[in-house]
């Protein structure tokens, strides 16, 4: 795949909504009510984080019993990662770093990337190999919004979505920026809740995180 056209992709896909839930599921009982849930919220694109041991049969759920979720896979560490998340229908993947291996594979499999980056180096990397849209990660600890406002000016030409660190009550101030269409978060829904099956509440903390939209129409 070209990754100037899975940058473009990926563009649309963050602009679907302020907010991608990342998530945490191990249960697979769990993947179809929760992503109802999100996406019943309004957050129609989800990453679930390849950190759990039925990771890949969560994702195939969601992937098979959700008609409106583009559904991602995130924590992508190696080539082997890549091809399981293609494999289980993942629509893009997302990785806190990049290695070469990582972005052939990616090539190789037509899978669309959003590729972690923390330093201008990173980021200039990226966006010499057509990847215009990228992960800022771990947003916080790397300078979170004061970063990201001075890497716009000397690159202007790429937008990140923000992840590590980003709540609730910061997520607004980093949407405000230029080169940031979404923000990455697990606050959507939390372990506990989803342990609990409270989808109720998660439906709430995902119509709340999709109404951050209504501070930018005019």
């Amino acid at each position: 795949m070209n990754s100037h056209k899975e940058s473009h992709d990926l563009l649309d896909i963050c602009k679907l909504a302020p907010v991608i839930p990342v998530l945490v599921v191990d249960d697979t009982a769990s993947a179809v009510p929760l992503a109802k849930a999100i996406i019943g919220g309004g957050l129609r694109v989800l990453e679930v984080t390849l950190r759990t041991k039925n990771a890949l049969d969560v994702i195939k759920e969601m992937v098979a019993n959700t008609t409106e979720g583009i559904i991602g896979a995130g924590t992508l560490l190696s080539e082997e990662d890549v091809y399981a998340a293609k494999n289980a229908g993942a629509s893009f993947g997302v990785t806190p770093g990049i290695t070469d291996q990582i972005l052939r594979a990616c090539a190789e499999v037509k899978l669309p990337l959003l590729p972690g980056a923390a330093t201008p180096s990173e980021v200039m990397t990226l966006l010499a190999r057509g990847y215009s849209v990228q992960k800022f990660f771990p947003a916080e600890s790397n300078g979170g919004i004061a970063a990201l406002k001075s890497i716009l000016g000397p690159i202007p030409g790429v937008s990140f979505c923000p992840t590590g660190g980003v709540t609730s009550t910061n997520a607004l101030d980093y949407l405000s920026l230029k080169n940031v269409p979404c923000v990455g978060g697990s606050w959507v829904a939390p372990e506990n809740k989803i342990k609990n099956a409270d989808w109720k509440a998660i439906t709430e903390l995902a119509r709340r995180a999709y109404a951050l939209n209504e501070h930018f129409n005019t």
